[in-house]
């Protein structure tokens, strides 16, 4: 809900506070950056520690910063609370997972249980957009970090209620030095990548970049000699369960990228009111929520090999539908380009979690959760630092280059026509380029899942009843 209330709101909070191209991507993605790099980390302190202290911990934190952010009065200071947004969510989405594999021990009310719970963040996608609306017309741009309070409120309340303590038997203790080295090596490659999107090949990006692959190396050779490792790589020898935590990465990356650009399309160049935006995401929000109910009921029946094919070519489809809009009209395929990669986005959010936490012992549910998120944070991160860079590029190249972002050059006085028409048509090539990318991507993912996945079938798709070792190795394929 956070996230998507943000894509809406950059308008309004870059006539605000001005942020410069830069600082508004670092507005959107510092989030997803701070939580990509400590995901692995907090999941594995939560699975030593106790996984509802650090859903405390983590919510308290979140809400402070959430409150912070409403009243940031520049773009640094927001960029440090989202930051600190961050760093308290990475302590929240593996831990919650973790409860929910502790909480429903059989594998199919486990899947079911996921789905519900991905359809929890598909709902937040859908209300977000409209609070959000009814938020911008009445009040400040703040006002939509204020209503993560309340929720936080009630969680604080109910969670010691209802959920249980739950840490793994035999703890260990953490690595110190793993936790550094892997936050610090996922910041330094991100930040090399974005740097080198935005700014070109630069020393800066070019060192960053090497050293956070430097780093994240030392990092996986150190693994393999710890007796209780911070991330576990033997997870990615089954291809399944690799082509899945890749699914979680893709198509957030899309999303992420496509909800930011359509946007400010919605909004800047077709010039619909606020509200008006959020209610035109509404139905690709609803097939998504649904999706992510149904999906787990459907697996059971075609295999998690078909779904997650199913996955990519959906999504592509969907992307696909954004090329003909124009800076004249595009509402239309605007609503069906979210419905039918809705579908694609529901499946991923459905069967990544499901097939990570299934995939390994309760006691490293969180663990697993963590890589399953890291890919989904990653990716959003990235979609918004990538394809958000790449889409700015194109506007630079290709419009009248008065300001490096589309929202500056309407603000400036006296525009000619024909100025006007050539700044937002240079937007929405940007914007196709993005799609481009993205579904050549899925493409190529779609492909090498119809290669590498296995076709047989698992005991839930058969009916079989296996020894329980058995059901351990195979309950990721198909």
């Amino acid at each position: 809900m956070d996230g998507s209330i943000l894509f809406l709101a950059m308008p309004r909070l870059s006539q605000a506070l001005t942020p410069s191209a830069d600082q508004a991507l670092w507005i959107l993605d510092i989030y997803g950056f701070a939580v990509g790099s400590l995901l692995i980390a907090f999941g594995s302190i939560g699975d030593r520690y106790g996984r509802l202290k650090l859903l405390m911990i983590g919510a308290t934190v979140f809400g402070i910063a959430s409150a912070t952010a409403a009243f940031a009065p520049t773009p640094e200071f927001l960029i440090a609370a989202r930051a600190l947004m961050g760093i308290a969510g990475a302590t929240l989405l593996p831990s919650a997972l973790a409860v929910l594999s502790e909480l429903f021990g059989d594998p199919r009310r486990r899947a079911q249980a996921i789905g519900i719970f991905a359809a929890a963040f598909a709902a937040g996608f859908a209300i977000g957009p409209i609070v959000g609306g009814l938020l911008l017309e009445r009040f400040w741009w703040g006002s939509v970090f204020l209503i993560n309070l309340p929720v936080i409120a009630l969680f604080l309340i109910f969670a010691p209620i209802l959920l249980r303590e739950v840490r793994a038997t035999r703890p260990g203790r953490v690595d110190a030095l793993s936790v550094v080295t892997s936050a610090a090596g996922l910041l330094l490659m991100i930040y090399g990548l974005k740097h080198a999107a935005t700014e070109g090949l630069s020393p800066t990006a070019v060192l960053a970049g090497l050293g956070g692959i430097a780093l994240l190396a030392w990092f996986a050779g150190r693994q393999r000699s710890l007796e209780h490792p911070l991330m576990d790589f033997s997870l990615f020898r089954d291809r399944v369960f690799t082509v899945a935590i890749i699914t979680g990465l893709l198509p957030l990356a899309a999303w992420s990228a496509t909800a930011y650009l359509a946007g400010i399309y919605l909004q800047s160049v077709l010039g619909l009111p606020v509200l008006h935006a959020a209610l035109l995401a509404l139905p690709g929000a609803v097939v998504l929520t649904t999706t992510c109910i149904v999906t787990p009921m459907v697996v059971h029946r075609i295999g998690k090999r078909t779904a997650l094919i199913a996955c990519h070519f959906s999504i592509i489809t969907g992307l696909l539908l954004l090329l003909p809009i124009t800076i004249t009209g595009g509402v239309g395929w605007y609503v069906a380009s979210t419905m039918v990669a809705g579908v694609g986005y529901g499946i991923s959010f459905a069967v990544v979690a499901d097939t990570a936490v299934g995939a390994v012992p309760t006691e490293r549910a969180g663990s697993a959760g963590a890589i399953a998120e890291t890919s989904n944070e990653l990716g959003n991160a990235l979609g918004i630092a990538l394809l958000g860079s790449l889409a700015a590029l194109i506007f630079r190249l290709q419009g009248p280059d008065l300001a490096p972002t589309l929202t500056e050059t309407l603000q400036l006085p006296n525009l000619a026509p024909t100025i006007i028409e050539e700044t937002k048509s240079a937007f929405v090539t940007g914007l196709h380029a993005a799609v481009i990318v993205a579904g050549l991507l899925h493409a190529a993912l779609g492909v090498l899942a119809l290669r590498w996945l296995p076709k047989s079938a698992t005991p839930e798709v058969t009916g079989d009843v296996l020894p329980d070792d058995t059901v351990d190795r195979t309950k990721t394929i198909a």
